[in-house]
């Protein structure tokens, strides 16, 4: 659009159009195969929003998360904040385990499918995908019944550059909506989110201006995917890929003492099942 004679535009040019980008049918038959495969081993942990050894925020009552949640690159413990900065940003994101082959290759597609299609000025210098939230959505068992917990409430992700997911599973219907707009409204953006496709995003208004949700998935195919998790039937997964600066993420053993007593727990069951945290936990133990 041109602007009018005698006027110019102000502010950041809008790249909006350029830097957003959804491939359906994204995931081949083998990547599927060897996700579902990694996605076996693993024990997901369902934390608690707020830490168990100091109280929580005022007026804000103890819950645990909606789904259980698994990080890779590093881990974003929900009782210690999650990454925000340019405040939120000691004590956030503890170094896990690495991308498995069957992620990293999809993470390096995707970051240069970013690279090639976003505006410049959307890809901050030194980004690339080196975090990974793993969301189970789906059904939770409450006492005889199960509950739907399937999807996300308002809000933005602070780390900076363009976000890439991964969808596998039932089809997910992905709002971008204005800030305090009631959920009858209609959303800026709608997309639904098919079983293998791949969504980014980033840049001014899809990163900044406006929030994002998970309204609602599907549950027509009546899937149960992997893993097995005590209380709960999956039938979406979802791979958020996201860029954290390397000098915010640290080794559990360098923690602060709050911040450690708040995660030693959780990192206590990691490493039952991961050799990773395994090796971390070892080191806060001498």
């Amino acid at each position: 659009m041109t602007p009018p004679p005698g006027r110019r535009w102000s502010g950041p040019p809008d790249t909006s159009a350029r830097s957003y980008l959804y491939v359906p049918d994204y995931l081949t038959a083998p990547a599927r195969a060897a996700i579902e495969a990694w996605l076996a081993t693993l024990t997901p942990l369902w934390e608690q929003r707020y830490s168990t050894v100091r109280p929580p925020p005022p007026g804000k009552p103890q819950r645990p998360l909606l789904r259980p949640v698994y990080w890779l690159g590093n881990w974003q413990f929900a009782c210690l904040g999650y990454y925000e900065p340019p405040r939120g940003v000691q004590d956030r994101c503890v170094a896990a385990e690495p991308f498995p082959p069957c992620l990293a290759t999809i993470a390096a597609d995707a970051e240069a499918r970013v690279r090639a299609r976003f505006a410049p000025g959307d890809v901050p210098r030194g980004w690339h995908l080196n975090t990974c939230l793993v969301n189970f959505y789906g059904d939770r068992r409450d006492g005889d019944r199960w509950v739907d917990a399937a999807r996300v409430g308002d809000h933005r992700d602070f780390e900076p550059g363009p976000v890439v997911s991964l969808s596998l599973g039932e089809r997910a219907l992905f709002q971008f909506v204005a800030r305090g707009q009631r959920t009858d409204h209609r959303p800026a953006r709608a997309q639904w989110l098919d079983d293998g496709s791949l969504q980014a995003f980033g840049g001014r208004r899809w990163k900044d201006e406006l929030l994002h949700r998970v309204q609602r998935v599907d549950h027509r195919r009546g899937l149960d995917l992997p893993p097995r998790i005590d209380g709960f039937r999956t039938r979406r997964v979802n791979f958020t890929f996201r860029f954290v600066p390397p000098a915010h993420v640290v080794p559990v053993a360098r923690l602060g003492a709050v911040a450690l007593a708040d995660v030693r727990g959780y990192v206590e069951t990691l490493a039952q099942t991961s050799p990773f945290f395994a090796t971390a936990l070892s080191t806060i133990r001498r």
